[in-house]
């Protein structure tokens, strides 16, 4: 994404926010559950899987969510 893609994608985060609909963890107004994603810079790819683990980890180790959906890895 180039620098000026991602400014707006940042922008776009603080106004989620700061209107309290979006964050910078899992959340979900469903109730008890959630959906992750994350990802790698393109210069850093082989940690993609690594990154993917440790969420996963993390998400089933520290949120008490009924449901957390994450983005398959291939």
């Amino acid at each position: 994404m180039s620098l000026a893609v991602n400014l707006g994608d940042l922008e776009r985060h603080a106004r989620d926010f700061a209107r309290r609909t979006g964050f910078t963890f899992p959340a979900n107004d469903s109730g008890g559950g959630a959906q992750v994603r994350s990802w790698a810079r393109a210069d850093v790819a082989e940690l993609d899987r690594p990154l993917h683990a440790a969420v996963a980890r993390w998400l089933v180790e520290r949120w008490p969510f009924e449901c957390a959906i994450y983005a398959d890895r291939p």
